[in-house]
């Protein structure tokens, strides 16, 4: 596990980043970042407190300076809309690296593929460096990082469904045609759905529900720390072939 997750020019020893959303308290999201043993976490611009002093402040239970903060436009439904958000956040926080999503309805928060990639092009062109969520289309991915995006995110299933990965043979042609980092955001539930992404041979896996509505969070955390480590020492060992009959363990010569 010496080999670093690098995203444009960062380098992480965690392959786990985890969200800010949905936890009792920022305290508690506090003690699920540091269980997680995660080294970035996703902020929504739209929903998070970053400014108002009179309430309280995410920044003041996870330390920035500890923290690669991603800014991301959960929320937006257009590309102007993100565009817009993503600029707010850097006139507030001066934050360059940011997390796209751009979704089509409220029922399926599903990635708006068109207006995805149009804001993506428009923000790498304005100086950001653009993470995307997409959908779990190669064609797509491939248009994306053709466009300058410094990590593909496809979802393994719906926004905070806890489906897991629902299609991994997707998954593997994204990862297998990219060479920008392919991390599974979206839909994973517990820790065996962590470990499945990474066994696919993504190089990290971004979640927030998961954790946060986990009943216990802190131990959640801890969980999908261990998954994502298992799941990627998994892929880097490689598994043994599928067979159709069984295969002993010893061997049979020499028996008595």
């Amino acid at each position: 596990m010496a080999e670093m997750l690098e995203i444009a020019g960062r380098k992480l020893s965690s392959r786990l980043i985890i969200g800010t959303g949905k936890y009792e308290t920022y305290s508690q999201n506090a003690e699920a970042a540091e269980a997680a043993g995660a080294e970035m976490v996703t902020v929504a611009v739209r929903r998070v407190n970053l400014t108002d002093k009179d309430k309280p402040l995410l920044v003041d239970y996870l330390d920035p300076e500890k923290y690669i903060y991603l800014p991301n436009t959960a929320g937006c439904f257009t590309a102007d809309d993100a565009i817009r958000t993503l600029r707010l956040a850097r006139e507030a926080g001066d934050w360059n690296l940011v997390k796209l999503e751009v979704l089509a309805d409220q029922k399926t928060l599903y990635p708006d593929m068109e207006e995805t990639l149009s804001a993506a092009k428009l923000l790498i062109k304005d100086g950001f460096e653009v993470m995307v969520y997409c959908s779990d289309d190669p064609v797509y991915a491939r248009k994306l990082e053709d466009a300058g995006c410094c990590a593909i995110m496809p979802l393994g299933s719906l926004i905070g469904s806890g489906l897991g990965i629902i299609n991994p043979v997707n998954i593997r042609l994204i990862v297998e045609q990219s060479s920008v980092p392919v991390i599974v955001d979206a839909g994973v539930g517990t820790a065996s759905d962590a470990a499945v992404a990474m066994e696919l041979g993504c190089d990290g896996v971004l979640m927030n529900t998961a954790i946060a509505e986990a009943k216990d969070p802190i131990l959640m955390a801890s969980a999908m720390k261990h998954a994502v480590i298992a799941g990627r020492e998994a892929y880097l060992a490689g598994r043994m072939a599928k067979k159709r009959y069984a295969d002993p363990s010893s061997p049979l010569a020499g028996l008595i």
